[in-house]
């Protein structure tokens, strides 16, 4: 060294070094650089993570004396550990240098490049300054090259180990264990070297493994495992160990395909990318770590139990959108959501698999190698949707969707077999739904199809085999072909043959056979079909958890088989057993509410029509099945929908029960039953809008909570109605969280004490309040029997029967009316209605008279006193409320009374209707009166109305000039005005074209100058401060022929809504006739106020008394086509 330096020092900078490629497969903590000043010391820059681009940045700073000796070395080391580090770590490169060769390069910085490593020679940028000095100042930052015996065991062991590497040879190798095992002896599990004593061992014996043991290699990831418990997260180290697990898990996986391997190693993956910062080296391995993982998580077997569905999220997180595995991924995880639907049946499952079904197939167009694939799965999750919940539009779209599948694979596709499965049992269930014979008659030539693509020894043939034989047995149903029926025996019993008896689909081909077997039984009456029709059943039972969805079907199976041989055998035992199965079939937790209806109707029947016991258990099943049915729909025209979707006629039910009760002398029953069964939509919504008084004031945060939950549920209701599919469901999906989070609090509730009943059913005491101020007439139009139940203000109810009266009576004389109304409307005022006062005569005699008789005699009820008519069925469309003998008196003393000279009547679609109508009364508003008329209709509305702005100023005349008064006509009277009227004032009188809709009840309207307001917009115009409406419009009170019991009109829509008292229409009305009525019934009606006050509990009175008034002008069927309903 030239003498002039003598007294000088040197600054070294370490700037950077790049291509620092690891010398084999162990990933570094870090990397950092050691100049080696002599024999004795060294300075150690600080441990910086290795790039992905395999570079470093340090930027560390080091002053060296220049008296030193001349000669240096420098060394990149890489390190095992963050912090404290067990031994020197590995060496990338080593390289001999002198002040003499740094110190030409100037003060500019400048490359040392180091011996290759992989190929590639390692760098390092440096500076090297001269600074005058005359201390020694760098003693203290130097470490002493004389390391600790466990330290250079360690390194010793590196050494040898990258000698094996190098040139594997195994003596090496063994040199390395052995020091790498002397060090783990020498730090026991609570010395903080430890876990790095383990994983140098682990990492030695792994990538020297050189013998397929697995044993070894057990032992050796037993190691890893072992290090990062010792590592928890926050640990500098823990990221490291985890890796480490991962590569040793992987490599096991790679040697052995065992799924805990994989499953394991995907846990670990899922820890730690969020620990690795992306464009670190570490990272990049990782991610390859991840891509390997996730590749082989999707050649794993669909495992459908929690930690298989958690696992496949755990993929999908890892996968996010963007990533080419993310679409596979999605199906990956719907498939498994299905398969657990299946056998748990959770809709949030089916719901979640559409859903991820629909994204993978968005992200997946046609051409995309597993279009195909993800195509027929989601086709298959819609079709268990429809099965589970009963949707028509999930079954068609499934079938376009399998249509497209079928499609795509065309003859010669390797997986043509699978769309011809998944379409045939697509056109099957639709076959079954709407009784399509050529759906049916397609569906068996796709399986025929299919089962030549799956011939003997294919592992699929077994279902082919079976969904062939359900076909051919559904046709011969159908047909009855019986040729059908023998192939498809023969085709179960080759199904069951070659199934394995551990599968878990094996029960399908038992319910099928024990089908086909009970058919030919009825055919040929042989004793041996039934008595295996019912083994197998049993069988497939116990082949089944107890809480398998398909348990129902073997309880169906079961019930069929027992009422078979009861049919021909006349056994009370079958009987007993069938019904035990419909009990148990129709209770099962986990299956799908139509499947479940369907049991308990035929229950129903099945008790009726043999007089079992059961009968009104099925009743009352029956009802809360449908109930809990009709909840999950999220809105009033899907619940309707969700109705009327069964082949059988459900309407029926409700007054078959309470005729089935009236039978028993349970009559308290009967009305209940009859009550639980009607109105369930007007039932539902109106739980949304449950008064809240009581439970205020004992527990007002409860309240609140339920308040808020039955807001956000009701506006829900209005977001379900997209076009798109993937938004709808969406929006279906969130309206189910909304409603089991509801009637969670809803169960909270009534676990109060006080409200153990509340929203539940409610009980004759609680109905018995309805006939507060007049006894309810409930009118029952069974198949079994007509009659009425009268529920008095108090005691027991009073059963009426009509001795001559029958349902095809009813249906009759409901005909007979429609025709006579109609044929009014081509006579002329003054012509007398002889059809139509025979008609009244009949009702008058067969019917009310009865009824009279009772309140007259038994009950005791005042002349002139108030009575309320609930109709049922048939009784909905014919006028109780005019029955008339049209006779005079025997003494010849005058005509004889008539229903309306005797009592006030009134109608109420439910005896809750009218209850919730008289609660609400409680709170009153300053009255104000709302006129709205349209006489020039907006196009396509209607007819203009000459008479309708007249009718309004007759109006204004004669309501009381204390009352605010606003009148609403013409280009004012549009459909937001009319709705905005409706709710801000506290009586209406509108005057308009009512229409009614006979398909969708609930687009009932009223016409309006641009557009109408409809029975859905009424119902959501929320009114609670209205009193009375008069509706002079035609068809207001009348519903629809297919759900008369459910009374979806727009009077009950208006009396939902928040009006207490309605006076609507049955039929047309003539708006030049209406006027009169209109006007006698606002003279009656504000007659003789007491203190200027009016009140809607007069109207009923009003109108009975406007009728009498106007009888000389006014012809018979414009006088009782007006009918008061509420309070």
């Amino acid at each position: 060294m030239p003498s002039n330096l003598k007294r000088q020092s040197i600054t070294l900078e370490v700037i950077s070094g790049k291509n620092l490629k690891m010398p084999f497969q162990r990933i570094p903590a870090g990397i950092y650089v050691s100049i080696n000043v002599d024999s004795r010391r060294r300075w150690k820059s600080a441990v910086r993570v290795l790039s992905s681009d395999d570079s470093v940045a340090w930027g560390d700073t080091v002053t060296l004396s220049s008296h030193e000796s001349p000669a240096l070395s420098a060394e990149i080391r890489a390190s095992y550990e963050v912090d404290r580090m067990l031994g020197n770590g590995e060496v990338i490169g080593k390289l001999q240098t002198s002040w003499d060769e740094l110190l030409g390069h100037g003060d500019e910085p400048f490359e040392l490049s180091f011996p290759p490593v992989r190929g590639v020679n390692p760098s390092l940028t440096l500076k090297v300054t001269v600074v005058h000095t005359n201390d020694n100042q760098d003693g203290t930052l130097f470490d002493s090259l004389v390391d600790c015996e466990i330290a250079q065991e360690t390194d010793a062991g590196h050494a040898r180990f990258a000698e094996y590497m190098s040139s594997r040879t195994v003596s090496h190798l063994n040199d390395a264990l052995q020091h790498f095992q002397l060090v783990l002896d020498r730090r026991p599990v609570d010395h903080p070297d430890h876990a790095a004593a383990l994983t140098n061992l682990a990492w030695a014996r792994l990538l020297g493994y050189i013998l397929n043991d697995l044993q070894d290699i057990d032992t050796t990831t037993s190691l890893f495992h072992k290090a990062l418990a010792l590592r928890p997260q926050g640990h500098g180290d823990h990221t490291l160990s985890v890796h480490n697990l991962i590569f040793a898990l992987n490599w096991r996986y790679s040697k052995e395909p065992t799924a805990v391997y994989i499953r394991e190693s995907l846990q670990l993956c899922y820890k730690l990318l969020p620990l690795c910062p992306k464009g670190t080296y570490l990272r990049g391995i990782v991610d390859s770590a991840v891509l390997f993982v996730i590749n082989r998580s999707n050649n794993l077997p669909i495992d459908a139990s929690d930690e298989g569905i958690h696992l496949r999220r755990v993929v999908l997180e890892l996968c996010p959108l963007g990533h080419q595995f993310h679409p596979q991924a999605l199906y990956m995880l719907s498939l498994a959501l299905s398969t657990h639907f299946q056998q748990c049946g959770s809709s949030d499952d089916i719901d979640e698999s559409i859903q991820r079904g629909r994204e993978a197939v968005s992200l997946s167009p046609e051409g995309h190698s597993e279009h195909g694939i993800y195509l027929n799965n989601l086709a298959f999750s819609l079709h268990l949707r429809f099965d589970h919940e009963g949707k028509s539009h999930d079954l068609d779209e499934a079938i376009s969707w399998c249509e497209e599948g079928l499609r795509l694979r065309p003859v010669g596709h390797q997986r043509r077999y699978h769309s011809l499965d998944n379409l045939g049992s697509a056109l099957r269930t639709r076959s079954k739904e709407r009784g399509d014979v050529d759906d049916i008659n397609r569906a068996v030539s796709l399986y025929r199809e299919a089962l030549t693509l799956r011939p003997p020894g294919h592992p699929c043939r077994d279902i082919t085999l079976n969904n062939l034989s359900d076909s051919l047995q559904y046709r011969y149903d159908q047909l009855h072909v019986i040729e059908d029926l023998h192939e498809a025996i023969n085709l179960c019993r080759e199904s069951i043959r070659i199934t394995r008896l551990d599968h878990p689909e094996r029960h399908m081909p038992l319910f099928n056979l024990s089908l086909a077997l009970c058919s030919r039984f009825r055919q040929t009456g042989k004793n041996e079909d039934i008595e295996e029709a019912i083994q197998v059943c049993h069988e497939s039972l116990v082949a089944l958890p107890s809480l398998h969805p398909h348990r129902t079907f073997s309880h169906l199976r079961l019930e069929q088989g027992h009422m078979a041989r009861y049919e021909v055998q006349h056994d009370p035992a079958d009987l007993s057993l069938a019904v035990e199965n419909f009990r148990l079939g129709s209770q099962h937790p986990t299956q799908g509410f139509p499947e479940r209806i369907g049991q308990a109707y035929n229950w129903t029947v099945v008790a009726e029509q043999h007089g079992h016991g059961s009968a009104l258990e099925a009743y009352s099943n029956f009802f809360e099945l449908l109930d809990a049915h009709l909840r999950t729909r999220s809105s009033p025209a899907s619940r309707r929908e969700a109705a009327a979707a069964f082949k059988f006629d459900i309407s029926r039910l409700p007054v078959n029960a309470a005729s089935c009760a009236i039978r028993r002398d349970n009559l308290r029953h009967a009305v209940e039953l009859v009550e639980q069964g009607r109105g369930q939509q007007w039932s539902l919504a109106s739980r949304l809008r449950s008064p809240l008084d009581d439970l205020q004031s004992s527990n007002p945060e409860i309240a609140h909570k339920f308040s808020e939950l039955s807001k956000h549920l009701s506006d829900a209701q209005g977001s379900v109605g997209s076009t798109d599919r993937a938004a709808a469901d969406r929006a279906a999906t969130e309206y189910k969280r909304l409603a089991r989070q509801w009637e969670a609090v809803v169960a909270e509730i009534r676990n109060l004490r006080a409200f153990s009943r509340f929203l539940l059913p409610p009980s004759y005491t609680e109905l018995q309040a309805a006939a507060r101020q007049g006894p309810v007439i409930i009118l029952i139009a069974s198949e079994y029997s007509c009659s009425a139940i009268i529920v008095p203000t108090s005691g027991e109810p009073h059963h009426v029967r009509f001795q001559r009266i029958t349902l095809s009576h009813l249906e009759k004389l409901k005909d007979d009316f429609a025709t006579a109304i109609r044929h009014t409307a081509r006579m002329r005022p003054e012509e007398p209605r002889k059809k139509l006062r025979v008609l009244l005569r009949i009702v008058w005699d067969e019917i009310m008279l009865h009824i009279v008789n009772v309140l007259q005699y038994d009950l005791k009820l005042q002349h002139r006193s108030r009575i309320w008519l609930c109709p049922t069925a048939a009784f909905t469309s014919i006028p109780l409320h005019a029955a008339n003998p049209f006779r005079i008196n025997s003494d010849r003393s005058g005509k004889e009374s008539c229903l309306e000279d005797l009592y006030i009547c009134s109608y109420t679609p439910t005896l809750s209707a009218l209850i919730r109508a008289r609660q609400a009364t409680k709170t009153r508003a300053t009255p104000s009166f709302a006129a709205i008329g349209q006489s020039q209709p907006g196009a396509g509305q209607g007819d203009v109305l000459p008479a309708v702005d007249s009718e309004l100023e007759l109006v204004h005349t004669l309501v009381p000039p204390n009352i605010k008064f606003t009148n609403m006509s013409k280009d004012e009277a549009t459909r937001a005005g009319a709705l905005n009227a409706l709710q801000c004032n506290t009586w209406v009188h509108l005057a308009c074209h009512g229409k009614q809709d006979l398909e969708q009840p609930y687009n009932s309207c009223f016409a309006m100058r641009d557009k109408p307001v409809t029975l859905l917009d009424i119902m959501e115009n929320n009114s609670p401060q209205a009193e009375f409406a008069f509706l002079s419009a035609c068809h207001t009170a009348v519903g629809d022929e297919e759900t008369p019991d459910e009374a979806i009109h727009l009077a009950a829509g208006l009396q939902f809504s928040g009006f207490k008292s309605v006076v609507g229409t049955l039929w047309g009305v003539s708006d030049a006739l209406a006027k009169h009525v209109v006007e006698a019934f606002y003279e009656k009606m504000f007659e003789d106020l007491e203190d200027g006050i009016i009140d809607c509990t007069k109207a009923a009175w009003a109108l009975n008394r406007a009728t009498h008034a106007v009888m000389t002008k006014v012809p018979l069927e414009q006088r009782m086509v007006f009918i008061h309903i509420g309070v």
